[in-house]
């Protein structure tokens, strides 16, 4: 396993409008193809959140390992998790909220990522899997092979009650969407 911690910090785009909704940060959560970044984005953009891919904290080890079409497990999971909330963490520090995509697939990983400082909370996109397979056939560039899906959906626990979050179904378009989770958020 990879734990070079001298690894660049990952690259967050601030939003360039002002915060309009109360501090606290948000990870927009799914299976592959689900549309995090798209989603996340278009989130930072409404909010004036600061915006990071969890993509970019794994260690080159889990990226080697997916892009080999082999699994992660939650050892190689930890590390990851950590710098997120740690980043997460920062953020509070600084007196900023973000938004974050992650899979935070499992009750466990979110647990990880709630113990960031601030309030953390959650939007779980979730589809169809023949929805989510055709979404990543259709993307390019991405380490994350198809073939992965089938083992991310065995891992997907979803949403407890007691978890502070919303679930959205993708099969909707991505500006109502948007206005699911903004108008979820007014009522907190």
């Amino acid at each position: 396993m990879d734990t070079d911690v001298t690894r660049p910090a990952p690259t967050a785009r601030a939003a360039s409008t002002p915060r309009t909704q109360p501090a606290g940060h948000l990870v927009v959560m799914g299976v592959a193809g689900s549309g995090k970044t798209t989603i996340a984005g278009l989130l930072s953009d409404r909010l004036g959140l600061t915006l990071a891919e969890a993509d970019e904290f794994h260690p080159a080890a889990n990226i080697a390992k997916m892009s080999a079409g082999t699994p992660l497990t939650d050892a190689d999971r930890a590390p990851w998790l950590a710098a997120i909330r740690d980043w997460l963490s920062t953020q509070a520090d600084s007196g900023h909220a973000a938004v974050v995509t992650c899979s935070a697939l499992k009750r466990d990983y979110r647990d990880v990522l709630r113990a960031a400082h601030g309030t953390v909370r959650f939007v779980h996109l979730d589809g169809s899997a023949a929805l989510l397979a055709d979404r990543i056939q259709e993307r390019s560039g991405h380490f994350m092979p198809p073939a992965l899906l089938p083992s991310q959906l065995a891992d997907l626990e979803p949403l407890a009650d007691d978890e502070d979050g919303l679930v959205v179904d993708v099969a909707a378009a991505p500006d109502e969407i948007v206005a699911t989770v903004l108008a979820w958020l007014r009522q907190a």
